[in-house]
């Protein structure tokens, strides 16, 4: 898997997130965690707004702000 970590500070708080990318119905998609949690997140395009993210049960348990911060992330890297 081609795996990617970085780092991020969202409103002053620091993170660090490990992102991995697979496919899904050849759809790209991305396993995120942050701060070494157990807790994966997907994200995937939304068409409607235009951006990646986060699709699953848990996605409400991710602030706004690191949830775009993470999707602008994902959409500078190639994987």
């Amino acid at each position: 898997m081609n795996t990617k970590t970085f780092d991020v500070i969202v409103d002053g708080v620091p993170y660090e997130i490990k992102a991995t990318p697979f496919k899904f119905n050849n759809e790209q998609r991305f396993k995120v965690s942050y701060n070494n949690s157990d807790e994966e997140y997907i994200f995937t395009r939304d068409a409607e707004v235009g951006q990646l993210t986060a699709i699953d049960n848990g996605a409400l348990d991710i602030p706004d702000n690191l949830e775009e911060v993470i999707a602008e992330k994902l959409n500078s890297f190639t994987f």
